[in-house]
Formats: structure tokens, sequence, C-alpha cells
């Protein structure tokens, strides 16, 4: 009798778990490559006409990914290359156009792309910060959906829904820093723009598309801060991951431990996520990741290191701007 409760347990996480072939492991790529999208330069100058906040590359770096930079204003062709070589990509955060900007146009076709892939087996994931959050909303929902709220430079605690049980991007948190991030103020919001709770519920291609995970508010307007797709790995936050540990130029960026920690299980799960299975009788911890679990590669190591954010060099431009740090891109 135990035997039977134990193989029924098992073979209700088969699929999740293992391969078409029983008791086989999914294949895993050890060595991801992630592409961080660049966006336009105001006042763009020679070879500064897109930059990358550094923060994400060391954001990425810390959970074990390399990183390439995605260039905007290339050809489509030329993205489908790149997309095919790398393991995932980020749309970080910044103030480009979400209508008209190269990094509007780039972000839709790799949102696309990244569809196409996945409704095909082609595991492929996708993760939104911030202004990348506003992007994907604009993508899924065919429409500007956002409102202005008072959020341009506020640490907050996440308010989790219900949804946040079922989801996976919390799921491998400790529950000491689950605890923290629900009462003290630990994510970063550097935005002016959000999708309210009303407005996400109002929209059906949003509402089927994605689980909200937590919400926050700026005191008159509640609004979505985390959320994930249901059937592809699209995940986004419209709070900060990166700056905890890597930006220092705003007074309201925690650098507590719990805040370091934050950064670094959320970079985690993209990366290098870990999943605790409870198989009944036993208990089988399998490291299984997001970005490992896509098997793009270059055509060449050539072409590979070629591409790599280690050919270029960050400059320091605290003195200019809120970030500590900048790559910047012809």
């Amino acid at each position: 009798m135990i035997h039977f409760f134990y193989l029924a347990c098992l073979l209700t996480f088969t699929d999740s778990v293992f391969s078409k072939r029983f008791g086989a492991p999914i294949k895993t790529n050890d060595r991801p490559i992630i592409g961080v999208l660049a966006q336009d330069v105001f006042n763009a100058t020679p070879q500064r006409n897109a930059y990358i906040a550094a923060s994400y590359v060391k954001f990425l770096e810390s959970a074990g990914a390399r990183v390439i930079p995605v260039m905007i204003n290339r050809t489509e062709d030329e993205y489908k290359r790149l997309f095919n070589s790398i393991n995932g990509v980020l749309i970080p955060g910044g103030g480009a156009s979400l209508q008209s900007s190269g990094y509007s146009k780039t972000a839709t076709i790799f949102y696309r792309l990244a569809l196409e892939a996945n409704s095909k087996g082609d595991y492929f994931p996708v993760w939104g910060t911030c202004l990348g959050f506003e992007m994907l909303t604009l993508l899924t929902s065919g429409e500007s959906l956002l409102s202005q709220t008072n959020t341009r430079g506020v640490a907050l605690p996440l308010n989790f829904t219900d949804d946040v049980r079922d989801g996976r991007l919390f799921r491998e948190f400790p529950e000491e820093l689950l605890k923290s991030l629900a009462t003290e103020r630990l994510t970063v919001n550097s935005h002016k723009w959000s999708i309210t709770t009303e407005s996400f519920n109002k929209s059906e291609k949003l509402k089927s598309f994605y689980r909200v995970l937590s919400t926050n508010s700026d005191g008159q307007n509640e609004f979505v801060s985390t959320m994930e797709a249901y059937d592809f790995p699209i995940y986004a936050t419209q709070w900060h991951p990166e700056k905890n540990a890597f930006e220092w130029r705003r007074r309201y960026i925690p650098h507590s431990g719990r805040a370091i920690e934050t950064g670094f299980y959320t970079a985690h799960f993209f990366i290098s996520e870990g999943i605790t299975l409870n198989l009944c009788l036993y208990n089988t911890h399998f490291f299984i990741s997001e970005a490992r679990k896509s098997l793009h590669s270059f055509p060449s190591v050539t072409e590979e290191r070629k591409a790599l954010i280690y050919n270029y060099k960050p400059e320091y431009t605290a003195t200019l701007n809120a970030f500590e740090q900048l790559y910047y891109f012809d």
C-alpha cells in the first residue's frame, strides 16, 4: 500500500520534472547567456546612441549567467539569429518610449519570438523590470493601460496576493525573506507609470495571461507590482531587484541584508532556480532553472565570445545620472 501511494505521487510530478522517457532527467544548460535589451540615449552622440545600466549585468552575473547586449535598431533577421543563440532576455527599466523607440521595437520582436518558441516547446524565458514590466503589459494587452502614480522614488513592502501560493517566482524564497518582503521596505520603485489593479482586472487579455503575485499602493492607487504568465516563462516586476546591491546614488534604495537577499533570490530564480518537490514519502531536490532550461547556443565559440558584454567597458556615471555605471553603444 505504501509503495503504491509513493508511486502515485511520483507519477503526479513526472511530467514537470522528467522528460517523456520515464526517469530521464531534463537537459539543462550550465552556461546560460542572457540578452539585456539596450535602450535609446536622450541627446545621442557618436558612439553613444544606446546604453545599458551595469547593475542589470551584475545582477545576472551574480546568479551565474553571462550577458550580451541586445542592440537597438537592428534587422529582424539579426534578432532572430541572436534569439536562437541566447537563453533568455531581460527588458530593463529606463525612460524610453513604449511606442516609438528602438527599445520598444526590439522588445516587441523578442516578445513575439519568445511566444512562438515557447508555444512549440522551445523554452525561452523573458524578464521585465519597471519599464520592461510596463512594456509587457502593452505587448500582451495591445493597448496602453497605464496610470500615473506617486512612485518615483520609494521602497515598499510587497502586498502578496493569494495567487502567490500557486506562483513560481517566489517559490524558493526562504520563508523569513518572504515575511520581510511583506513587512519591510525592500523593493525599490522608481517609476511614474503603473497599471492599477482596477485597469488590470478590466483587461481580459491581461487577466487570462498573467497571474498577479503582488500589489502595492502609492496611498491613493493600488497597482500591480509583480506578475508572471500562467503558461509561459514570462516574469515582470514593477520594482527593481538589481538596485539593492549595485546602485548607491539614491537614498531610498535599501542596502540591508534582507534587501540584498531579495535581489539575489530574484536573480537566482531567473538563472538558477532550485525546485523542491515533496514526493510524498521522500524529499527530492531538483536544480532546474528558467534560463538553464533553454538550450539555445551560438553557432561557434568565436561568435559567442565576440557578442559578450566583456567586450565593452562600463563608464562611471554616478556624477551625471542615477546609475553608478553605464555601458554605451553605437
